[in-house]
């Protein structure tokens, strides 16, 4: 209960830092590129590297690195998609999930293999 706590607490600072840099830069739409998932994911390697060791949060930040380049390759394609073929977004994003699933699988067997 109190790692939840912990959790809360510091991804609520770091959001609200991370809001703050993206109501000073432009355009406005950066605030919610900061605010999301860089604000989640140092809180959580914080609360990794204090818990279980720096070896242990390395091995959680490449897992998030690839599973990062897994959704650029995903949003790529749902984009090419949407331009191209000019289908509904929806559909289409959930259809291309299993994109980003077999990418992240593929990275995460091919990272398996290099350590």
């Amino acid at each position: 209960m109190s790692e939840l706590i912990i959790r809360f607490l510091i991804g609520g600072v770091v959001v609200s830092l991370f809001a703050i840099i993206g109501d000073i830069l432009r355009p406005k739409s950066f605030a919610g590129l900061f605010g999301a998932a860089p604000s989640i994911a140092f809180a959580t390697l914080g609360l990794t590297i204090s818990q279980r060791g720096r070896q242990y949060a390395a091995t959680e930040a490449h897992s998030m690195i690839l599973g990062a380049f897994a959704f650029l390759i995903y949003s790529a394609c749902v984009c090419g998609a949407l331009a191209r073929h000019k289908t509904a977004a929806l559909p289409t994003a959930i259809f291309l999930m299993s994109v980003w699933f077999g990418v992240s699988l593929g990275l995460w067997h091919w990272w398996g293999r290099l350590n």
